[in-house]
């Protein structure tokens, strides 16, 4: 007869299961949905372009592996024993951001912002702090979905910052307080990416790339005023000198075969043995 534990790592990989669809359809929606939001929503003076809000199909295509991982002895200890039911809270505080977010209730949706990211930072500490990599499934099922997760989320405090406490680009001119948090909004987002390559000897690769890809986004949407278009340039080329340096530790790592993925494990089949 199952344990008690057995029934409760059961009902937590079900939740997770149900929650991931939740989580994933109301990403859905603010696609397909009635209005485009990517489009029609408020546009600020540190909105990315469209394009770089495709990182959630990327998180989510690395999460279904999450939940299709968990059910294996690797994926439990790290998803079901570490993450535990952080994951569903994650899920279902997302869902209620993108929902007040697509309808426009952006302070509300700045809050709930907040409570996403510090989900996702709680969730990301736990990995890097006690589920070394073990293997490939544990880099990519586990450790890359949070690590661009944490990073995305930080582009998305900022902007949803700005379009609740900001002017609308639209019927708004730039003036110099707007350009200062702008810059500042900038520089925090440049010095987040540093800061995640320095956070280890080799540094969070896909987290840097996150900001990174979002200042590049955000470089090629705003064309005016003169000065955010070229700070934004300048910090995108600064994200990725940070980037650079991730993927150099990356590689050392990789060649000394330190935890994660080594050179002989690259042949090594994908789930389990």
């Amino acid at each position: 007869m199952p344990s008690n534990s057995s029934w409760n790592d059961l009902a937590l990989q079900i939740t997770n299961v149900i929650v991931y669809i939740l989580f994933l359809g109301s990403n859905i929606y603010t696609v397909a949905g009635p209005t485009d939001i990517y489009y029609s929503g408020k546009n600020t003076y540190i909105t990315p372009a469209p394009w770089a809000f495709l990182i959630w199909s990327l998180i989510h295509l690395l999460l279904f592996g999450t939940i299709i991982y968990q059910f294996f002895p690797g994926g439990k200890k790290a998803i079901i024993d570490g993450v535990s039911w952080r994951f569903p809270l994650l899920g279902v505080l997302n869902a209620i951001y993108i929902s007040v977010w697509a309808h426009h209730h952006y302070i509300v949706a700045f809050v709930f912002a907040l409570f996403v990211s510090s989900a996702v930072t709680h969730i990301y500490y736990i990995i890097k702090k006690y589920h070394e990599p073990q293997n490939i499934p544990d880099e990519l099922f586990v450790h890359l979905p949070f690590s661009l997760y944490h990073g995305w989320t930080t582009l998305l405090v900022v902007l949803t910052a700005f379009e609740a406490f900001g002017v609308d680009a639209d019927t708004h001119p730039a003036g110099l307080w707007t350009k200062v948090f702008v810059f500042l909004g900038l520089l925090f987002l440049e010095a987040t990416a540093a800061t995640y390559a320095f956070s280890s000897p080799e540094g969070d690769l896909p987290a840097s790339i996150a900001i990174a890809w979002s200042l590049w986004a955000i470089f090629a949407q705003q064309r005016s005023p003169a000065f955010i278009h070229w700070s934004a340039l300048a910090f995108s080329i600064l994200a990725c000198v940070w980037v650079g340096k991730a993927v150099v530790g990356s590689f050392l790592k990789l060649r000394r075969g330190s935890g994660g993925i080594s050179l002989d494990e690259e042949r090594a089949p994908l789930i389990g043995h």
